[in-house]
């Protein structure tokens, strides 16, 4: 996979790779089309996605399973009206429904926000009203819900509330539900350029309001080492508090 995007793979020394390591940038690039379909045609049965508990459960999902869910949950969330250039912020822990919505964020190109779910009811009006969030898909747990309701007075921009349970409280969406009747998934005609924002991020605040980052759909190509494109689930994993999960496995 990562020979589509370098010129060359393998070096003899340090100079060999500094003159002729070459990044292949692709026009348009999108992580969920590129990569994780890529992978689930030409490996449909390779593992991408361990998913453990505390309480022995384990669920594997190969780059097949990995299309198909994120197909769906598109699927689902296209016909909420969610589409290019539309903010979505995930509350969502350690749930493997972390990987399933921001890959169908990506294939519809949306902006995906994680976000971690230690947010108060102040937080969450801060960062709706900071970005305007259109929609937010959670944890069904009261802590976040509870939260995340209460801000909702003061967040107009935001119109749609999703729990991926295990409780979906009034007011929200049933996240499985959706998905298991979502209708086949036709790929949006325009998705992104290379220019678009893939995800957004807020700062912890330290020293003042957090503040967002921007990062566009080929940060990837520069913010980890290309020769190791695998990398960058691990780079999701490490900046989005409440990450998931579980194990990945090598992309």
């Amino acid at each position: 996979m990562v020979e589509k995007f370098l010129s060359r793979t393998v070096f003899t020394s340090q100079e060999d790779y500094i003159r002729n390591f070459r990044i292949r940038v692709p026009a348009d690039f999108n992580f969920a089309y590129d990569v994780v379909d890529a992978y689930a045609a030409e490996e449909p049965d390779k593992k991408a996605l361990l998913w453990t508990d505390d309480r022995g459960g384990e669920i594997q999902f190969t780059f097949a399973d990995m299309k198909r869910e994120t197909d769906r949950t598109a699927s689902y969330f296209q016909s909420l009206g969610i589409g290019r250039g539309d903010m979505v912020m995930l509350i969502l822990k350690r749930r493997y429904e972390f990987w399933f919505s921001i890959l169908a964020l990506h294939k519809l190109g949306a902006v995906a926000i994680p976000a971690t779910h230690l947010l108060t009811r102040k937080d969450v009006v801060y960062r709706c009203n900071m970005a305007g969030i259109k929609a937010i898909v959670a944890a069904g747990e009261p802590v976040i819900t509870g939260h995340i309701a209460a801000a909702m007075p003061e967040s107009p921009t935001t119109k749609l509330l999703i729990s991926v349970g295990p409780e979906v409280p009034e007011g929200f969406l049933d996240f499985h539900e959706g998905i298991r009747h979502a209708a086949p998934f036709v790929r949006p005609q325009h998705v992104n350029t290379n220019d678009d924002i893939m995800l957004m991020y807020f700062t912890s605040g330290t020293t003042g309001e957090p503040k967002m980052v921007a990062h566009y759909s080929l940060n990837i190509f520069s913010e980890i080492p290309i020769y190791r494109l695998s990398l960058y689930i691990r780079y999701l994993q490490i900046f989005s508090f409440g990450l998931n999960t579980h194990e990945i496995s090598r992309f």
